[in-house]
């Protein structure tokens, strides 16, 4: 398959491309910044299939032109992943980006017959009900906050109003507390998981501070890859809307222990009483999501749980010395 992904060079983008790439597919990343030297490096072995295209997201002729060449399918990970900060600083910015710059790539995707358009939505979709609910599906009313919250369940809306208006084979996956390879804080990505703020902590040669235990439904970043790569692949998905998720909540601190525990000389605890750290988890607690759509219709569940994900990206580091 001929693929674009959309926010191509970040990080749920390097890990779908990773993924898509070892199966066989050509994968053209679309992002305003460049690829970065580690991640060219490492997709090296996969150039004669690989293309990067170097465009910002409302740039719709250019868009138009690359879709025109010939794509099977579309991924929409262009975003703005913003928290309190980035909400005040860019609240246009997240609207802009999130919704309204999806809609002409949908019109093309239309004009041009791509087989299949993936949205990469958040959990964040639900919003304040994620405190209402003991387990989240994809069948539960949603309740967004944040702008970024509502930008995302917009998205969602969007994207299937045109599948109906239009005909079109697309779909979104509400992905949950990500963390993994190729994670880093930028301009547009200012929410950091847990896991690399401690990582980065270790960089600096410090004792990891956690504020809290970080009880979320984390999901190591490769298995989320694996998900949407099924559901890319699918012959014909029996829904507009899939959760991708580890599937119960597991914590942050015990992550990091585990990281410690294959690193001699590294430290992860939880605050003392008066202590303070620059580490914080960002967003308020959420139940985990239902993976049960998934399971029942593709068999897929996440390989990775605490341990294993640790053990994965100590080996990873080992290979990226320099990313964090």
């Amino acid at each position: 398959m001929k693929i674009i992904i959309f926010g191509g060079t970040g990080f749920v983008g390097l890990n779908l491309a990773e993924v898509m790439l070892a199966r066989g597919h050509e994968v053209t990343l679309y992002d305003r910044a460049p690829l970065p030297p580690t991640a060219q490096c490492s997709l090296a072995d996969y150039k004669a299939r690989l293309k990067v295209v170097q465009g910002d997201i409302n740039d719709m002729e250019g868009i138009d032109a690359l879709i025109a060449e010939g794509v099977d399918a579309i991924v929409l990970g262009a975003a703005v992943t913003a928290g309190d900060n980035l909400e005040r600083a860019s609240t246009a910015r997240v609207l802009e980006v999130n919704v309204m710059a999806q809609i002409p790539i949908l019109h093309a995707a239309i004009r041009h017959g791509v087989r299949r358009v993936v949205n990469l939505s958040s959990a964040s979709a639900y919003g304040a009900a994620g405190a209402r609910f003991e387990i989240l599906d994809e069948e539960t009313p949603c309740d967004p906050v944040s702008f970024y919250a509502i930008s995302k369940f917009t998205s969602e809306r969007s994207v299937a109003r045109h599948a109906e208006l239009f005909g079109g084979d697309f779909l979104s996956v509400r992905l949950s507390a990500l963390f993994g390879p190729w994670e880093r804080p930028s301009s547009v990505r200012d929410t950091p998981s847990l896991q690399f703020q401690i990582l980065a902590a270790f960089a600096r040669g410090e004792v990891a501070i956690v504020p809290e235990a970080g009880m979320r439904d984390w999901i190591y970043a490769p298995d989320a890859a694996e998900a949407v790569a099924v559901l890319i692949e699918a012959e014909r998905p029996r829904h507009r809307l899939y959760n991708i998720s580890r599937g119960g909540l597991w914590p942050a601190l015990q992550w990091g222990e585990a990281f410690a525990a294959l690193n001699p000389g590294l430290l992860c605890r939880l605050v003392a009483p008066g202590e303070k750290t620059v580490i914080k988890l960002h967003g308020p607690y959420r139940a985990p999501l239902s993976v049960s759509r998934m399971a029942d219709e593709f068999g897929w569940r996440a390989r990775s749980g605490c341990a294993e994900s640790a053990a994965a990206m100590s080996a990873w580091l080992t290979q990226h010395k320099d990313w964090i």
